[in-house]
């Protein structure tokens, strides 16, 4: 199965991993990651912030892939100019792995390909991970200082000084 993943991945945290660890998982004929481009990845965030280059992020994803693949795959990381991406352009992929907040623009890449006339993709979608306190980690929260990369508590928002 040929998988395709796409994001900011800025900062890459436990939630990211999630995600990549399901790309490969189910990636053997080989994953390739849409990393948004530095045009692309301040049009989809919730909240404006900060973003790393591209450079920076495609090399700590890199990293990344390379300590969580325990089987081999074959992957590549490719600049996303588009939020649809080569999953829409591409015939040769079979799923693509996506977030619960990211499973309408699965949908709207299978709409794209059933107009291109190719099949649909499978739309795997990964749970949330949850920081310890209950809520999703994301890159907006590790950003702020709320969670650390792994979902520990960092500050306590509501506590009294």
């Amino acid at each position: 199965m040929k998988v395709a993943i796409g994001g900011t991945f800025d900062p890459i945290h436990d939630g990211h991993r999630a995600l990549l660890r399901k790309a490969l998982e189910l990636g053997d004929d080989g994953v390739v990651v849409g990393l948004t481009s530095d045009e692309l990845a301040p049009k989809t965030r919730p909240k404006p912030r900060e973003i790393r280059p591209f450079e920076e992020r495609r090399n700590a994803l890199l990293e990344e892939l390379g300590s969580l693949d325990e089987d081999g795959r074959d992957f590549t990381v490719e600049r996303l100019d588009d939020p649809y991406g080569v999953a829409s352009e591409d015939p040769e992929f079979d799923a693509l792995v996506v977030s619960p907040e990211t499973q309408e623009g699965g949908e709207r890449i299978n709409q794209l390909r059933r107009e291109r006339g190719y099949e649909p993709l499978e739309v795997v979608v990964v749970p949330h991970v949850m920081a310890d306190d209950g809520e999703p980690i994301s890159s907006t929260r590790v950003v702020e200082g709320v969670i650390d990369t792994e979902g520990n508590v960092l500050q306590d928002a509501g506590a009294d000084t």
